[in-house]
């Protein structure tokens, strides 16, 4: 490690600097628009990567952060969710309390987060809403840990020797109208009573793990742009595993796909659906941002879309309402990503996909 007390500002911020590369990857938009909102991105990032790793960054005294959320995006993150994560460590023991409120999916998962180091993010145990095994009025307790407690009745959620993170996904029908769980943790294992005063190595060691985490994580879906990129105006199965070891659910089934579309046109997705806990399709921007989801029409969900008498769905990606499905804007952009997601589902459609003029 560089000497923490000397330089570690100008290496933050150096390291950083080679997030720019990310703007200039293959096939990234080169409008001003279109950079302005890659710029925006990158500094959202910097914003996360503060959190996740300085602020929130210390596994014996974690705290539920929000790692994405309406104005720090990433990877396509899901206008139906509202995500939490907590710094852990896999040799410690962590009881989380809570309620589960009245969310359609709720998930907690132990995850392996190398983000920082090479843009994985690979699960190393998991839970659903019933597993958490909730009484009555939704209160349940998890015990997170390598070693399965000793109470059968105890709700656990499995931790390896390299988990580094607990991260929670709840799923809403309507936001709006919902309420979401509620969750604390604290470390039940030995340890110190109250943090120490900060430690210069430390703050050197999280410090340029945020900026490795904003270095990578915009590579990271910037490699996947690329890959998406050579089947335009089409979604397909690109195989499950590098979603999931970018940190995805192994319960969700992703389905994605890159759109290009003149002023006047429209992509049509129709698709059937299938008996599933929850399902949705969004847009997302090049840098695979979710829109502006408190204010657009920027996806459907399973209880927000119109299905036809065959119980199948079209969803129509177009700059204006084509006046038939189910609408989702492109929010001034002529490009971007869509991508649609099965939840325990029993079977998983790829969508079809044709371009139409709009009138």
């Amino acid at each position: 490690m560089s000497d923490p007390s000397t330089g570690l500002w100008d290496r933050f911020t150096a390291r950083l600097g080679e997030a720019r590369a990310t703007l200039q990857a293959p096939g990234a938009p080169t409008s001003v628009f279109d950079q302005a909102e890659g710029t925006r991105y990158l500094s959202r990032l910097v914003r996360l990567g503060l959190e996740i790793y300085v602020e929130a960054g210390d596994p014996d005294f974690p705290t539920f952060y929000v790692p994405s959320h309406e104005t720090a995006k990433m990877g396509g993150d899901n206008p139906d969710n509202y995500y939490l994560s907590s710094t852990i460590a896999g040799d410690r023991v962590y009881r989380i309390d809570g309620n589960i409120g009245t969310v359609t999916y709720l998930s907690l998962g132990s995850k392996a987060n190398r983000y920082a180091i090479d843009g994985t993010m690979p699960s190393t145990g998991e839970l659903a809403s019933s597993e958490l095994r909730p009484d009555a009025n939704g209160n349940f307790s998890v015990i997170a840990s390598v070693e399965r407690p000793d109470d059968p009745g105890q709700a656990w959620l499995p931790l390896a020797a390299d988990s580094t993170m607990l991260h929670v996904r709840q799923t809403f029908l309507d936001r709006h109208r919902e309420t979401p769980a509620t969750l604390s943790i604290r470390r039940i294992s030995p340890g110190p009573d109250a943090p120490a005063p900060l430690d210069p190595e430390a703050l050197d060691k999280r410090m340029m793990a945020a900026a490795d985490f904003v270095v990578g994580t915009s590579k990271l879906f910037a490699g996947w742009a690329e890959l998406f990129m050579s089947a335009p105006n089409e979604m397909r199965d690109w195989g499950q595993d590098i979603f999931i070891k970018a940190g995805g659910d192994p319960a969700i089934f992703y389905v994605h796909g890159y759109w290009e579309l003149g002023p006047d046109q429209a992509l049509v997705i129709e698709t059937d659906v299938p008996e599933c806990e929850h399902w949705n399709i969004q847009a997302n921007n090049w840098w695979m941002e979710s829109f502006d989801y408190r204010y657009l029409n920027a996806h459907v969900n399973k209880a927000s879309a119109k299905l036809d008498d065959k119980g199948r769905a079209t969803i129509v990606l177009a700059p204006r309402d084509p006046g038939f499905g189910n609408w989702i804007t492109t929010a001034g952009h002529d490009r971007g990503f869509v991508l649609l997601r099965w939840v325990r589902a029993g079977s998983h459609p790829i969508p079809t996909t044709r371009l139409i003029d709009l009138p």
